[in-house]
C-alpha cells in the first residue's frame, strides 16, 4: 500500500483554506454534473449512450487501447475495471455482453458511473464498488480529480490540498473466490498505485485460467517531484513474471517485453517501451489472441 500520506503534524491556515477552497471546485464540479445528467446522455459511435469528456463521446478517446479492448473481450467471460472512471470500458464490457466488476473511489466518478449504466438500462449489469484497491485494508489519502487522481502524493503535479479520503480494499478479499474458474479481463489505470494493488491480488495473479491484465504503468510520465523513473517499475513486471505470464506493450503493434529490457529501463532511465499501457497473459492464452500471439522477446 502507498505510504500514508497524512500529515504528521497540523496543518497550518493558510493549507486550511487553501482545501476548502479546493473542496468548493469540487463542489462547482459536482453541480455541473447534476446540470448535464438532467438532459440525455449522447450516443457515441459504439451506439452506447455516455456522460463524459467529448473524446470518449465521439469515439477519440484512447482509440489503441480502445481496439485492444474490443479485440480480448469476446474471449473473457468476465471484466474487472479498477479505476473505471466514468465507466467508458464498462460499458464496451457490456455492450458485447461480458459482466462488469467496477471499482471507482472518486465520487464524481462514481456518480457518472452510474448515471451512464442507468442511461443504457445496464443498472443490472455491473457490480459497482466505491473503493479504492491497495495492499491491505485501509483508509488513504486520495490526490485530485477525474481520470489523474492518485493515491500517489505529488503526482503529475496534483496540488497536495486537492486531497480527499479514500477507502482501500484488496482485490482478493473482495472477488477473489467469487470469480474462481471464470477467465477474467483485468484493466487497472490507477495512476501510479499499481504496485501496491498488485500486492493484494495474489490469488487472481496464481488462478487458473489466469487473467488477461491491461495495465497502465507510467514509466517517466507523470511521476512525483524528484523522482525520474517509477521506482516500481521492475517490481510491478515481476509480479507476473513470478506467476508465470508474459508481457506485451499495449501499443498499435504490441510487442514482447522482456526482463532485460524493463531492467535496463529502469537502471538507465532511457524509456524504450512505445507505450505506458502494457498486457499480462498466459502464454498458451495469449497464443489465441490475434492482437499478441507467440513473439519472441527482441
Amino acid at each position: 500500500m502507498p505510504p500514508d500520506n497524512s500529515p504528521h503534524q497540523t496543518p497550518g491556515t493558510g493549507y486550511k483554506l487553501a482545501v476548502i477552497r479546493q473542496q468548493l471546485k469540487n463542489f462547482e464540479r459536482t453541480l455541473r454534473f447534476h446540470w448535464k445528467s438532467m438532459r440525455d446522455a449522447p450516443v457515441t459511435p459504439y451506439g452506447f449512450k455516455l456522460h463524459g469528456s467529448r473524446a470518449m463521446q465521439q469515439g477519440r478517446f484512447e482509440p489503441v487501447e480502445t481496439r485492444l479492448v474490443g479485440e480480448i473481450l469476446p474471449q473473457c467471460d468476465a471484466f474487472v475495471n479498477v479505476g473505471a472512471n466514468v465507466g467508458y470500458y464498462c460499458c464496451h464490457a457490456i455492450q458485447k455482453g461480458v459482466p462488469v466488476f467496477a471499482f471507482e473511489p472518486i465520487d464524481l466518478n462514481i456518480r457518472h458511473l452510474l448515471a451512464n449504466l442507468r442511461a443504457n438500462g445496464w443498472s443490472d449489469k455491473a457490480e459497482i464498488y466505491p473503493v479504492a484497491l491497495g495492499a491491505e485494508t485501509g483508509i488513504l489519502e486520495i490526490f485530485g480529480a477525474g481520470t489523474g487522481a492518485s493515491l500517489i502524493k505529488g503526482w503529475a503535479n496534483t496540488p497536495e490540498t486537492d486531497v480527499m479520503l479514500a477507502p482501500v480494499l484488496t482485490l482478493d478479499q473482495v472477488l477473489g473466490a467469487r470469480l474462481s474458474g471464470r477467465k477474467c479481463f483485468i484493466m487497472v489505470d490507477i495512476e501510479g498505485a499499481e504496485r501496491f494493488m498488485l500486492a493484494g491480488a495474489s490469488q487472481f495473479l496464481a488462478a487458473n485460467p489466469k487473467p488477461v491484465w491491461m495495465i497502465e504503468v507510467c514509466v517517466d510520465q507523470h511521476q512525483p517531484d524528484g523522482t525520474a523513473i517509477n521506482p516500481h517499475l521492475t517490481k510491478t513486471f515481476e509480479y507476473f513474471w513470478n506467476n508465470g505470464y508474459h508481457a506485451w506493450t499495449a501499443g498499435e503493434r504490441p510487442r514482447r517485453v522482456g526482463k532485460a529490457e524493463v531492467e535496463a529501463v529502469a537502471n538507465t532511465g532511457n524509456n524504450t517501451f512505445e507505450s505506458h499501457n502494457f498486457i499480462f497473459a498466459d502464454p498458451a492464452a495469449a497464443a489465441s489472441m490475434p492482437c499478441l500471439g507467440q513473439q519472441d522477446i527482441p
